[in-house]
């Protein structure tokens, strides 16, 4: 495989709402986008957002709003009843129970969610898990796919987001997909420049997993970080 791997953030042409959601996450899109995807999206659908928040006074207010009041807004009958739903289903998850974290002690605690979707990847893939000073995952990024050339993993694409959120450690994970998850010498060379870097930024990279068919490899444990392979902090 000779194609290079291309940062998810920096694909050219992608300024389409369904792609950078797909890039960035419905996070990135301010409320007035955000309402416009929910009601059928293109500029129509913006404007029609832009004029609901401006007749009720906020996002929070327009959902909160009757359907007679949707109505009597300008909104059609099909429109009105997907806004409803949307709604709900926002109070409803908001109103759950958070689900147990993900929490990391052992490199095989970072393994078992990943080794099922990343061992029948095609393609290589790059992600990287973001954790908070518990060691609980709070969030996990996709960062390359393609030919993970050493020369093409990036030191800034891969602790872009572990910067803007504040973590207190990462870890990164990627596939073989051969199904061998032995480390190749780029591998282990990644790995050394990718850990001096979180040195720098005073975010730990706390492990570097390989994911293969049905196996995996903690670079940790293999003594690549210069840190205890046990536990990890």
């Amino acid at each position: 495989m000779t194609t290079q791997p291309i940062p998810l953030e920096h694909r050219p042409g992608r300024a389409a709402a369904t792609d950078r959601l797909e890039r960035l996450g419905a996070e990135a899109f301010d409320d007035e986008e955000l309402l416009g995807m929910a009601l059928g999206g293109g500029s129509a659908g913006r404007r029609t957002a832009r004029r609901l928040i401006h007749r009720f006074g906020s996002l929070t207010e327009v959902v909160r709003a009757h359907p007679v009041e949707l109505r009597m807004a300008g909104l059609g009958s099909t429109i009105v009843p997907r806004l409803a739903a949307t709604a709900e289903l926002g109070l409803r998850i908001a109103r759950r129970p958070p689900v147990d974290p993900w929490l990391i002690r052992t490199p095989a605690d970072v393994a078992e969610p990943l080794i099922d979707a990343m061992g029948a990847l095609e393609r290589e893939e790059l992600r990287v898990l973001l954790l908070d000073t518990k060691n609980v995952v709070t969030a996990e990024r996709t960062v390359y796919r393609g030919n993970l050339a050493g020369s093409s993993v990036r030191v800034g694409e891969v602790y872009r987001d572990a910067v803007r959120a504040c973590a207190a450690a990462v870890i990164v994970a990627h596939n073989h997909p051969s199904g061998d998850p032995s480390p190749s010498g780029e591998d282990l060379r990644i790995t050394t420049e990718l850990s001096e870097a979180g040195r720098l930024l005073d975010i730990e990279m706390l492990d570097h997993l390989i994911i293969g068919r049905g196996r995996w490899t903690s670079l940790r444990a293999l003594g690549a970080l210069n840190q205890p392979p046990a536990t990890m902090r």
